[in-house]
């Protein structure tokens, strides 16, 4: 088993959906201190778990988790903007009258996500889309920037639990495998045919029955009779 098996796959796509989803959903029920429809988050879950899993093939670094982590993050919580602003008008309260379309009970209904959250801010909901009309550039690009690195850290958590992850499978398929190939190696090596390597020929030295077959004699006279 890898990392990019079924099992594990399935895990991490939704550890990451998860994440995005809970990151985006907490924030803008902060900002807007207003709950959120729950068929746009269960719209957005599916959304994030498909997108996730279809790049879940294979381990992640922090780069390729950050560069689709934060779009993600931005875009469902521009889906949430939409649903307030649907379900709840634009002043953050329910839809009444006239204003309610035929649909709404499909894409309002089956109740509220984060109510007690929303309760908590202290404040009467405005929707997220007018307090960012009321506030000034500044705020708004704070809030960006805020988001931008929230999502930085939780791409920085998620590469290194993929990396953790990758280790402790190939630890663990290192461990199982061993004891099995050491048993296979040990089995062929029984089974095997013991191979005998042939026997190098004799050599038999020559008889020699004679010893001396000429004789040169190469001493002359002595050096005095020489000079003499």
């Amino acid at each position: 088993m890898d990392i990019s098996g079924t099992p594990i796959r399935v895990v991490r796509a939704a550890l990451f959906t998860t994440l995005v989803v809970l990151l985006s959903a907490a924030s803008h029920i902060l900002l807007s201190r207003a709950p959120l429809p729950l068929p746009t988050c269960l719209a957005v879950t599916a959304a994030v778990y498909a997108v996730a899993y279809a790049l879940a093939g294979r381990e992640r670094g922090f780069g390729k988790i950050a560069a689709l982590l934060i779009p993600l993050e931005l875009a469902a919580d521009t889906v949430f903007t939409t649903g307030q602003h649907v379900c709840y008008g634009q002043a953050g309260g329910p839809v009444a009258g006239p204003l309610r379309s035929v649909g709404f009970d499909v894409l309002c209904g089956g109740g509220d996500v984060g109510t007690p959250l929303a309760r908590m801010t202290g404040g009467e909901p405005q929707g997220a889309a007018a307090l960012l009309a009321d506030a000034d550039p500044a705020a708004a690009w704070l809030l960006l920037a805020a988001h931008v690195g929230v999502g930085l850290v939780a791409a920085a958590w998620l590469s290194r639990g993929e990396r953790a992850v990758a280790q402790l499978l190939r630890a663990v398929a290192a461990a199982t495998f061993r004891p099995l190939l050491v048993a296979v190696a040990a089995v062929a090596a029984a089974v095997a045919p013991e191979r005998r390597l042939p026997r190098p020929a004799r050599r038999t030295a020559a008889v020699r029955t004679r010893l001396l077959v000429h004789c040169v004699g190469r001493r002359g006279p002595p050096r005095r009779a020489r000079l003499a």
